[in-house]
């Protein structure tokens, strides 16, 4: 076969094959094969994540919260919710939290960028959350401010309360009770020591008046 037979060959095949192509179904084909046949598409594999906006940010660094936060993640795009899990009783963060983006695709080049990402000595631990792992009550109370409860308050209040002779005498049965296990210990410990006696445990019988009749 001289050179211009191989050339009419292969001009055929390059023929065949755009005929073929543009007579497929689908003609956004990705590519053709290399021993031939119609075009085929790179198998999509279906990625559950993609649909999901919303990040775990784990070993989130002191001083580093919702205010500082917000404006470091927002130069990647729209942050539409955004919180971090706090002590209910002194307000303390925990050290990871939530955020969540816009988009999707802004979601995913985050966690790409921030994952492991150096900051005040803490590597950050950025994990897209699948959609149908984000409990509903994630976002419960999100808008409101959180202000921790003066502990300190509430204890006077309960220990300042007026009691009633039930509970006073309650109150006092236990405290004499630890008492009692206290001096034990101490007994045991070969400690020649005598406990001086509680002011307010022993009370007074009270007092019979007698009124005259005349």
């Amino acid at each position: 076969m001289g050179a211009k037979a191989k050339k009419k060959a292969v001009l055929k095949t390059v023929k065949k094959s755009s005929a073929q192509f543009s007579a497929s179904k689908d003609a956004t084909a990705d590519f053709l094969p290399l021993e031939g046949g119609p075009a085929r598409n790179i198998p999509m594999t279906e990625d559950r994540e993609n649909g999901s906006s919303v990040l775990y940010i784990g070993r989130i660094p002191h001083g580093f919260y919702e205010n500082e936060m917000e404006g470091f993640f927002k130069q990647f795009g729209t942050i539409k919710r955004l919180r971090i899990a706090r002590n209910r009783k002194t307000g303390k963060p925990k050290h990871f939290g939530f955020i969540e983006f816009d988009s999707p695709e802004v979601a995913k080049v985050v966690e790409d960028c921030m994952h492991n990402y150096l900051m005040y000595e803490h590597l950050l631990q950025v994990r897209l959350v699948p959609a149908e792992r984000v409990n509903p009550k994630l976002w419960k109370g999100v808008n409101r401010s959180y202000k921790p409860l003066d502990w300190v308050r509430i204890e006077r209040k309960r220990r300042d309360k007026e009691r009633t002779l039930e509970e006073q005498q309650k109150l006092f049965s236990g405290i004499l009770k630890r008492e009692r296990k206290r001096r034990k210990r101490i007994e045991a410990a070969g400690i020649d020591y005598e406990c001086p006696e509680m002011v307010g445990a022993v009370q007074a019988a009270p007092k019979k008046i007698r009124f005259d009749t005349e």
